[in-house]
């Protein structure tokens, strides 16, 4: 295992606010995404795909969403071990232009009325590019705050990166139902649609400019200063770091899961399996979003205060117990009812979103930490959170029982609950440090690109 070195000091807070910025609009903008093609699917596969059954339309357009999480871990693959390699920033400045530009393109792109069987096509280039982009998205920005952050702040400078997860989910969420009912749903369907998506095009540019405007993670211009970067972080991570790796994919099961069951499935929940009206699932869930924002920060905070374990094993526990409870509040079909069960999840989910960004990071020494984070974030994405809602809504379907979400999300918190027990603490400690790996060779210092 390798040692922990005595705590550096603090860059300076204006360097730290900039990276914060950089590295939460770009989770932001992969949330947006999310958030928008949640809503607009059935326009989508309108849009793209033959005339026909539109029940056929749209689970087309969300086959082509699902193709994209296959790519994610293929692209941590990719991005992880190149951004130990060469950089943070540099990566993270690639991935955020290849994320929103797909995003961007798909608002351009012609229709299938247009040019037949090319317009599917292109559809699913982009969204293959915007999944393979975003495997190198979340464990990069996380290692980016974490390797900025002073030690007794990691927690809640962490947390921010998941206030952008929020506000960008919000935001997509948001933007396609003021413009429906400004617009009218006519106009929604034939050209309204578009605009969500052309939306992400500044906000990638903006987050673009503020990261090709920053200095690398300090942490990392010392290993490369140091010659401590290695010819092959993926072997690297896999011959020695293996077991933490296995800890982390299963940390953030519950995560994962809890992230697609509330952010993604559960407007689908409300609307189509208890028959509440589209407006009123869609305003419940920003209403708790809006809720989160206001919680996660001090959440983060918290952590650094009383450790990051005790609110992992918190958030598991608390679905555990609260789970059934909070779904037999939603189904009482109230509005009031529903904000107070979506309340209770969003309070287990909140623990982890507060926690994750500075708890995982840490468990992995600088020359492997970007790969580790992002290819064990994204395996366990693909797994277990992105077929959480198809998985769900089959059980749903086929026995009749309204309970599933809320059984799904106490297994994976209770298969959680042990790597979290059997996880180091780290908050208050600096970042883990060590030499390359005996047999393998450093490579040059790699000169840091300057602000």
């Amino acid at each position: 295992m390798a040692a922990v070195d005595r705590q550096d000091p603090e860059p300076n807070r204006s360097a730290v606010r900039r990276a914060i910025a950089a590295a939460a609009i770009g989770n932001c903008t992969e949330w947006f995404d999310f958030g928008v093609y949640a809503y607009v699917a059935t326009m989508v596969g309108a849009a793209f795909f033959p005339a026909g059954d539109p029940a056929i339309q749209t689970l087309s357009a969300f086959g082509v969403f699902a193709v994209s999480f296959l790519l994610r871990p293929l692209g941590s693959l990719f991005f992880g071990p190149l951004g130990d390699r060469i950089g943070r920033q540099r990566v993270l400045a690639v991935t955020i232009f290849l994320m929103a530009g797909a995003t961007f393109v798909i608002g351009c792109l012609p229709t299938y009325a247009q040019i037949g069987v090319a317009a599917p096509i292109l559809f699913l280039i982009a969204r293959m590019t915007q999944g393979f982009a975003t495997g190198g998205e979340y464990g990069g920005a996380a290692t980016f705050i974490a390797e900025y952050s002073p030690d007794r702040r990691r927690g809640f400078l962490g947390s921010w990166l998941e206030f952008g997860t929020l506000a960008g989910f919000a935001l997509g969420a948001s933007i396609p139902t003021v413009l429906t009912l400004t617009l009218g749903e006519d106009a929604m369907n034939a050209w309204g649609w578009r605009i969500p998506f052309l939306i992400a095009g500044p906000l990638g540019a903006i987050g673009l400019y503020l990261r090709k405007r920053l200095e690398d993670t300090p942490a990392f211009r010392e290993i490369s200063d140091e010659r401590k970067i290695v010819h092959s972080p993926l072997r690297s991570l896999v011959r020695h770091h293996w077991r933490m790796l296995l800890m982390l994919v299963g940390i953030v099961i519950v995560l994962n899961v809890g992230n697609y069951v509330l952010l993604t499935y559960m407007e689908t929940y409300l609307a189509e399996v208890l028959s509440l009206p589209r407006t009123v699932a869609l305003m419940s869930m920003v209403v708790v979003m809006l809720a989160m924002m206001g919680i996660v920060l001090p959440v983060g905070a918290l952590s650094d205060r009383i450790g990051r374990k005790p609110l992992l094993a918190s958030a598991c526990l608390s679905y555990i117990v609260l789970a059934v409870p909070a779904f037999l509040l939603i189904q009482q079909g109230t509005w009031a009812f529903t904000i107070a069960g979506l309340a209770l999840l969003a309070l287990c989910q909140v623990q982890l979103l507060g926690t994750i960004p500075s708890a995982l990071p840490a468990l992995f020494p600088t020359p492997v930490r970007y790969g580790a984070f992002s290819i064990g974030y994204n395996i366990s994405t693909a797994l277990f959170g992105g077929t959480a809602p198809f998985i769900i809504q089959a059980l749903v379907t086929g026995t009749g029982n309204e309970m599933w979400p809320a059984y799904y999300l106490m297994a994976a918190a209770v298969i959680s609950l042990g790597p979290v027990l059997l996880s180091p603490e780290t908050a208050g400690r600096p970042l883990l440090k060590e030499k390359p790996a005996k047999g393998v060779s450093p490579v040059k210092p790699i000169k840091p690109t300057p602000p």
